[in-house]
């Protein structure tokens, strides 16, 4: 009973109806209306685990999760069972309802990790046969199509051959008594077709009247000669009507043989359909998924900004006021709350919306609150909210709360398996009270207790008195109790029991208004005084009032006052801070994106100017090679050496430029007749100087001579040279040994291995361009390349491709021994 009126004071009732707005079906909307409240954990966790696998599927989803088709088919399905015969949109129902319960299962198989849903879905039946068969027989009209079968295909088609018929012969007495006719049309009248007669012409037409018009003029008169063809039309529309039921009634037989199958689909898509609708309402609510805590491991309870979802509708689709919310952070050792402050502060609405959050959670809803949403599983949520006066049973306001309390005690301890009763008569309360509420506590206490204004409505002294007693009780025997008032010594509690912590609402004293604000910590003080002054209430009443209270309130409310501007200055102070800190991250971020800028901006400069290197390099060796094969077309002389050193050199000057290259071990000197590599043309040369003061030398590949700086240089192993200045003590001792060595280059032996040596018999050219490039690319001195005889193309394909190739000093035929003209040794620069 109790529980029951808990909710209609919450307005639960109004919550449900905007849950079921977000139904998609009229069964979902239904089991949304009237919400059924879980009575373990377990279960609500279950409902929430649903809520949260459907929201995150419909986040994954392009579209909203689909029941199209789905239809509410339970009628249907119990007067199947009861051997009743099916309408045609019945069945049809029945079919769209099981192909979109297929679709829908569909959906959800595609998403393995769900397994709340698939575990949900796993035991639909859908019966295609059923829904086949039904698609056959039955039309989108919900009538009995032709196919159903060959009975009714030849009845059927008897029918349209008389309508003919009959058509026909209408149409010719009218042509033939247009005169008599009213208009020339052929109408029915019930199943029997006629035609519009004018009443002084009727015995012109002789036949049966089935109508007349209002006006009495015309006649509707089915021809004599047309009563036959009437009469065996209605007997064939009879045989059809007789057919159609044969075959429903056999389509409904087939659905009552399943009909727990399908009661059972129904149960899931609307379960279904309700997670969904709590998905969709919580994703509306800017809600979040709460967790379970258990009190006895020291967890919080975290809720903060709050806010009453009711209030959150109000404001949107009914141009209400801004939703303040609230922060709730109530310490695991807490079990009784008391909020002061004044009238129309919102202290009613703070209990209302921490009792709803708790219900919603139940549930499986999502809470109007910040994560972490963090609160307790109630067994019991009861609440004395408001006034019960009755004239009739004569209660005062007083009564009513005390009656609504006792129902309170009796259901927790009807919960927590205690036999005590606590039905008294208001006038025993006050005098019984220490019997009352001075009962042992029971144990794992699992309730939430919500009281507003707990204890008014009598003699404050008495009133205080019972407060105090009813809330030491409910801190032995309840979870959490949150209760309003405006007692003065239920702030002293907190001071007294440590199981006891105060609240209060803010208020604007400035403007005289509420600011909603829930302040934790700090009692309340009375404004009664300040705001009758600022009303304009005299003076002097005011002082009287104040000497009639004493100073030792006054006192109470200085300190509360400075207990209140503390916690503003903290307040600004904190919000200071955050804008601060949130200032900070701004500007962290903005340098964090310069820096990424910056470093990609890099990237793509480094990336353009290798491009431009590689470009450049490109373009050197293909000049390079346009000037060796000009060499190559007749016999070069010295003065084509020369200027042919000399352009290369201008190519070297055009393309080489300094560039950051990785620092590799020094301790190399270049020596005459030593071999060394160009990495900027990719060559590898003979020395033909030592480096002189300048730090450059003369080299030469082939029969071509060019002079190169000592740092553009590097020997076979990758070691770059010595500085310049190391040598130059050295430098006149070996210029002799240079000059001599000019015109006597040292010849590296010509060896053949298996390293210099490429076979490329049997394959094409193009593919033995390729290996053979590989090979002059790797190769330090000649190289062998074994091509066969054959029909020579391959020979002349490879030779044609050497004449070309910069770094190619010549080529000829092997030796008689070593292959003769099958095998072609090549000159490396």
């Amino acid at each position: 009973m109790i529980q029951s009126e808990t909710l209609e004071l919450l307005e639960w009732s109004r919550l449900c109806q905007h849950l079921s707005t977000f139904a998609a079906t009229k069964l979902g909307a239904i089991a949304s209306r009237h919400l059924q409240i879980p009575g373990s954990q377990s279960e609500s966790e279950q409902l929430l685990a649903q809520t949260k696998q459907v929201y995150e599927l419909e986040s994954r989803l392009t579209t909203s999760l689909s029941f199209d088709g789905i239809q509410d088919i339970g009628d249907s399905l119990e007067r199947a069972e009861l051997q009743g015969i099916l309408a045609g949109d019945e069945l049809l129902a029945i079919a769209t309802t099981l192909a979109g319960t297929r679709n829908l299962r569909r959906v959800i198989d595609n998403h393995e990790d769900l397994t709340i849903l698939i575990e949900l879905v796993a035991e639909l039946r859908t019966y295609p046969e059923i829904e086949q068969e039904i698609h056959r027989c039955i039309d989108e009209r919900g009538q009995v199509t032709d196919r159903a079968s060959q009975k009714l295909t030849e009845i059927r088609a008897e029918l349209r051959k008389v309508r003919s018929q009959i058509n026909q012969k209408l149409h010719n007495i009218i042509h033939v008594k247009s005169n008599a006719v009213q208009e020339q049309i052929i109408t029915q009248r019930g199943d029997r077709f006629v035609i519009p007669v004018k009443a002084s012409h009727k015995d012109v037409i002789p036949g049966i009247v089935h109508d007349t018009s209002t006006s009495g003029v015309t006649l509707y008169i089915e021809p004599n000669s047309v009563v036959p063809m009437g009469n065996l039309f209605r007997q064939l529309t009879r045989r059809e009507e007789v057919e159609s039921e044969v075959i429903r009634r056999k389509l409904t037989e087939e659905v009552a043989v399943v009909k727990p199958d399908l009661e059972r689909l129904l149960a899931i898509v609307t379960t279904l359909d309700l997670a969904t609708a709590k998905s969709r309402y919580s994703l509306w609510l800017k809600a979040n998924p709460p967790r379970f805590i258990n009190r006895e491991n020291n967890e919080n309870i975290t809720l903060r900004q709050l806010r009453h979802p009711l209030l959150v509708w109000q404001n949107q689709h009914e141009q209400g006021h801004d939703v303040i919310p609230v922060d709730m952070l109530v310490q695991p050792e807490i079990r009784v709350v008391t909020i002061t402050g004044p009238n129309t502060g919102g202290k009613t609405v703070t209990l209302k919306t921490l009792a709803l959050a708790a219900l919603m959670a139940k549930v499986g809803l999502f809470v109007t609150a910040r994560e972490p949403v963090e609160l307790p599983w109630f067994d019991l949520i009861l609440a004395d909210i408001g006034d019960e006066q009755s004239l009739q049973q004569s209660l005062s306001t007083f009564s009513g709360h005390i009656r609504r309390i006792s129902r309170i005690l009796n259901a927790l301890e009807a919960e927590n398996g205690e036999s005590r009763s606590l039905n008294r008569q208001d006038g025993e309360v006050a005098e019984n009270q220490e019997k009352v509420f001075s009962q042992s506590p029971v144990p794992n206490p699992q309730s939430l207790i919500l009281l507003d204004e707990v204890g008014a409505g009598t003699d404050p002294v008495e009133g205080s008195a019972l407060a105090i007693s009813l809330l030491h009780y409910l801190a032995d025997n309840a979870l959490l109790t949150m209760a309003s008032t405006h007692f003065g010594e239920l702030k002293a509690l907190k001071y007294q029991d440590e199981r006891f912590e105060n609240a209060s609402v803010e208020f604007d004293e400035a403007t005289l208004s509420p600011t909603y604000r829930l302040l934790w910590g700090i009692p309340g003080r009375s404004n009664a005084l300040a705001i009758a002054r600022r009303l304009g209430l005299k003076a002097e009443v005011v002082e009287a009032a104040k000497q009639e209270m004493g100073g030792a309130n006054d006192e109470v409310n200085e300190v509360i006052a400075g207990l209140e501007a503390q916690r503003k200055r903290q307040e600004t102070k904190a919000a200071e801070a955050q804008k601060l800190l949130q200032q900070a991250e701004k500007l962290y971020k903005e340098v964090s994106d310069k820096a990424t800028n910056l470093e990609e901006r890099e990237k793509s400069l480094k990336a353009s100017q290798e491009v431009a290197v590689q470009q450049a390099i490109h373009q050197a060796k293909a000049e390079i090679a346009q000037v060796i094969r000009r060499l190559q077309q007749g016999t070069p002389t010295a003065q084509d050496a020369q200027q042919a050193t000399t352009q290369l050199n201008q190519i070297s000057e055009k393309f080489i430029q300094k560039q950051q290259t990785k620092t590799k071990p020094a301790g190399f000197m270049p020596k005459v007749g030593d071999r060394i590599r160009i990495p900027k043309l990719g060559q590898t040369a003979e020395v033909l100087t030592t480096p002189d003061e300048d730090g450059e030398l003369n080299v030469r590949f082939g029969i071509m001579k060019m002079t190169v700086k000592l740092a553009d240089i590097e020997s076979l192993d990758g070691k770059k040279p010595e500085p310049v200045e190391k040598t130059r003590g050295r430098k006149d001792n070996e210029t002799k040994g240079q000059n001599q060595s000019v015109t006597q280059p040292v010849d590296t032996p010509m060896i053949r291995t298996s390293k210099n040596t490429v076979d490329l018999r049997g394959k094409r050219v193009a593919d033995s361009e390729i290996i053979v490039d590989k090979a002059i690319s790797e190769a330090n001195g000649a190289i062998w390349i074994i091509h066969g005889h054959g029909t020579g193309k391959l020979r002349q394909g490879i030779h044609e491709y050497l004449r070309q190739h910069p770094r190619v000093n010549k080529f000829e035929a092997a030796a008689q021994t070593d292959g003769g003209s099958g095998v072609t040794i090549v000159y490396i620069y």
